[in-house]
């Protein structure tokens, strides 16, 4: 076993021509290394990123630019297999704090991420080419996803997380550039949203192949989110010129159970699948969601190309099956 216990506070250069060196796209590293334990109690790690956020589109410019470097994300682990982290906080990463890709049997808890609502792409934890990977008890109040979960996913397990601000817990997004994706055997429960852009989404891009499988989402609040309940297979990264294709990312057995809270929004539920191969088997169940606004009773849901079954749900899910309350 290795361990590291983090027991001050570890801070990166403050602004981004301090950084002598950068060579990758991330602070710290740790590639192959089995049975790795990463412990905090008083343990910070400081990204200061707030200088890299205010210019974050002129240093995309600068990718190819030997003297300038990439944001990097804080906090990454590669093919890490029986890792450990627990109790650390992760504060103002430059972009995402933490990056868990091609690991196996990881286990994450006790932890503290924050950075400011607008400080972009600054995601919690982003998981991908992993599985058996089990996060669970942490506050994560970032400028993007709290916990983003990509291709190459598998047998992951989410419980007890408190997420806000933030843009929710996503899978994905899947297949850009035509790219083939995989993402199945999902759990998130017992999960609190509170004043977040998404609570649970599914994104993908036009033009991608492969699936998305075997996801449930249960015993989720809301407090305030702007949009509560979401699968996007027309995802765009927040433009609006992608070109329609026919092909997609395709998304079946998906469980959504005991889900109430408040919406920010008129539209609490979107599903919105694409036309040729659209979302198959969606189960909705004890969906409770009503209006923040006090006396708004105009919350409502819409979805396209999606069939499954719906059952006391709230908003009414009108293109699935109602299903009698027993």
């Amino acid at each position: 076993m290795k361990q590291i216990l983090v027991l001050g506070k570890v801070v990166a250069p403050k602004t981004p021509d301090a950084w002598k060196q950068c060579e990758s796209n991330y602070w710290l590293s740790f590639s192959y290394v089995a049975n790795l334990r990463m412990n905090g109690g008083s343990g910070i790690i400081d990204g200061q990123g707030s200088s890299w956020w205010s210019n974050a589109n002129e240093q995309k410019l600068h990718i190819d630019d030997k003297k300038k470097c990439q944001r990097p994300k804080a906090l990454h682990f590669h093919g890490c297999h029986n890792l450990l982290l627990t109790g650390l906080t992760h504060v103002n990463s430059p972009k995402g704090h933490i990056s868990i890709s091609n690991c196996r049997y990881v286990y994450v808890a006790n932890l503290t991420i924050t950075a400011p609502e607008e400080s972009p792409n600054t995601d919690g934890i982003d998981i991908s080419n992993s599985n058996h990977v089990n996060i669970h008890a942490s506050y994560i109040g970032t400028g993007d996803d709290c916990i983003a979960i990509n291709s190459g996913c598998s047998n992951i397990n989410i419980t007890n997380i408190a997420c806000g601000p933030g843009h929710g817990i996503s899978v994905g997004s899947l297949g850009e550039n035509g790219a083939y994706a995989t993402v199945e055997n999902v759990s998130v429960k017992n999960c609190n949203f509170s004043r977040t852009q998404n609570g649970v989404r599914i994104k993908t891009w036009q033009g991608g192949s492969g699936y998305a499988k075997n996801i449930t989402f249960e015993q989720i609040t809301l407090h305030a989110t702007k949009n509560p309940i979401i699968i996007d297979q027309y995802y765009c990264n927040g433009a609006h010129n992608c070109k329609n294709k026919t092909s997609a990312v395709k998304v079946s057995d998906v469980r959504y159970r005991n889900i109430q809270g408040t919406s920010a929004k008129k539209e609490a539920i979107r599903l919105d699948c694409n036309q040729f191969s659209g979302c198959r088997n969606i189960v909705m169940e004890h969906i409770n969601i009503t209006s923040n606004v006090p006396g708004n009773k105009g919350i409502q849901a819409s979805c396209y190309n999606i069939n499954g079954i719906s059952k006391s749900t709230v908003p009414r899910v009108l293109c699935l099956q109602s299903k009698l309350v027993q």
